[in-house]
């Protein structure tokens, strides 16, 4: 077994397909197949279940990928991290992330960035769109949900989950909100997209699920502006902790709810890291990844 062997099924479960994977290595299907026969030979188990219509992961190739696979990353990072010791990144590197996560997480990194890697130039793509990467000539985007899916290259930058937040001075003339159920009582701010505006889930203590009915007659986008008028004593408001920490540690919002985990569509959430491919990743699209990585060491 040799780290091709691997490398080769983590890129097969990204495509998705062997066809796929053929065609981006240029080699034919049937050696694919092959590869893979013989890795499932020397493991002992089936990694992936085929049909002629689709191709998926088994229950061992599910906990096979989520251990090697960002080991592979890490390995292919420090390979071409030494490969580019004497190539001083340079040049613009075109970053694209959500308008929120984009003006609360990124710009205030800018600075060090830019103090760091002085010959490269960043040009921000602040969307709520998952742009087309190629197509705006994006070398790197950072994308927030429970996974993502495509023909791209992603690694995982941090973890991130959701909270009930609401001012202080909201609090105190509102009605109780000590349970999910409580909410019933209150108008709170909502964002335009189906599941966020008509029930937030929520998980007990004890890890059962259930959904809790919202209301409230303002609805806000992007993501900043709730957190604003969640500032502004205009309601709760469910946000992402990302967006909010500095406001729950310095009072001017109080996280409500604690004892339950709450989402609007899964608990288990994330920020990725997305490019278009791994092959000849430019020196300034490396710096950023790592520079990015640095910055959140501790939330992945």
């Amino acid at each position: 077994m040799n780290t091709e062997d691997i490398a080769l099924f983590v890129e097969i479960a990204r495509h998705g397909s062997f066809a796929g994977t053929a065609r981006a290595r240029g080699t034919d299907p049937s050696s694919i197949s092959r590869s893979v026969a013989a890795l499932e030979a020397q493991l002992g188990v089936r990694l992936f279940q085929r049909t002629t219509r689709r191709l998926s992961l088994t229950e061992a190739g599910e906990a096979c990928l989520a251990r090697v696979a960002p080991l592979m990353d890490e390995l292919e990072d420090a390979l071409a991290a030494t490969r580019d010791t004497r190539a001083r990144p340079r040049g613009t590197l075109r970053l694209s992330a959500s308008v929120a996560f984009g003006q609360q997480i990124v710009v205030p990194l800018l600075g060090g960035f830019r103090r760091a890697f002085p010959l490269v130039g960043v040009e921000c793509l602040f969307t709520d769109a998952n742009v087309d990467l190629v197509g705006e000539r994006v070398d790197l985007a950072i994308r927030l949900a429970p996974a993502v899916e495509g023909d791209v290259i992603v690694s995982k930058l941090m973890d991130t989950r959701y909270l009930v937040v609401a001012s202080p001075a909201y609090l105190a003339g509102a009605p109780a909100l000590h349970q999910p159920s409580d909410l019933a009582s209150h108008r709170v701010l909502r964002f335009p997209l189906r599941d966020y505006r008509s029930r937030w889930l929520f998980r007990g203590p004890s890890g059962e699920i259930f959904e809790q009915p919202v209301d409230g007659d303002l609805v806000l986008a992007p993501a900043g502006a709730i957190r604003d008028a969640a500032v502004g004593g205009l309601g709760p408001a469910l946000l992402p902790d990302w967006l909010v920490r500095e406001d729950v540690a310095s009072g001017r919002l109080v996280r409500c709810l604690a004892d339950w985990a709450v989402t609007a569509t899964r608990f288990d959430t994330a920020a990725w890291l997305v490019y278009p491919s791994r092959a000849h990743l430019p020196a300034k699209t490396r710096a950023m990844i790592g520079f990015l990585r640095e910055a959140h060491s501790g939330t992945a």
